[in-house]
């Protein structure tokens, strides 16, 4: 059990990053919450820090993080951001009983059969099976990156190209409706990414989830509003 559990008796905090992963952008809002006397763990996602050898789904991801909070002796909180939401949804699906309190903030993970979203997928997947053999020209490239508005996809490697579309595909599955933990869902308004319609679709779906708006944020509201998004945290958990 980590130390905190102990001192605190309250269910370890484990935070689930997006596509990327910078310990600099993350510490103001970790620094909140320790104020509220709250002591996250801030993991490290495979394949977003360090290179996996090959691509993951996402099972692969729920098994990973059980497999980090396994021998906690009570249940466990998640805050999970973007994808990292669409991980921490998965994991309190599949384990139930593990989650006490669920945080998503601007979460991936909500199925699209409807244009933009589902350009996004196609782009993907174009992208992924005929790469560099089809699109040769570097505007051609850049524009079915922005079409399917993830920056971080036009770097990333070859399994993680794959892994984003495993991830994407397995939305279709996901049954968010049938989460049960206490959940609130927190959003920035002005999102272009995952837009503030998934937010209220994943709050109509969790039976037990409220939903809280962040008027001036985007896609991540505790880089830019970390007080407020921590405070909000801090109230819930």
């Amino acid at each position: 059990m980590r130390k905190s559990s102990i001192l605190n008796h309250q269910p370890s905090i484990y935070i689930l990053h997006g596509w990327t992963y910078s310990l600099e952008k993350w510490s103001p809002f970790i620094a909140h919450l320790k104020q509220s006397k709250l002591n996250p763990v801030l993991l490290k996602i495979p394949g977003l820090t360090k290179k996996i050898e090959n691509p993951w789904t996402l099972e692969d991801y729920v098994d990973w993080l059980f497999n980090i909070v396994k021998n906690e002796t009570g249940s466990i909180n998640l805050i999970g951001h973007s994808n990292g939401g669409r991980i921490a949804m998965a994991f309190a699906l599949k384990y139930q009983d593990k989650i006490s309190k669920l945080v998503l903030i601007d979460s991936a993970g909500v199925f699209h059969d409807k244009l933009p979203l589902k350009v996004k997928r196609v782009v993907f997947k174009a992208i992924a099976k005929t790469g560099r053999k089809f699109l040769s020209s570097k505007t051609a490239k850049n524009l079915l990156y922005f079409l399917a508005r993830e920056t971080d996809y036009k770097d990333a490697s070859e399994n993680m190209k794959k892994t984003m579309i495993n991830l994407m595909e397995a939305d279709k599955t996901l049954e968010i409706e049938k989460i049960l933990a206490s959940t609130i869902i927190i959003w920035g308004r002005k999102d272009s990414i995952t837009p503030l319609s998934d937010a209220k679709i994943l709050n109509q779906k969790i039976i037990n989830s409220k939903l809280y708006i962040i008027n001036n944020a985007r896609h991540s509201p505790q880089f830019t509003n970390p007080e407020e998004t921590a405070g909000i945290i801090s109230n819930f958990l």
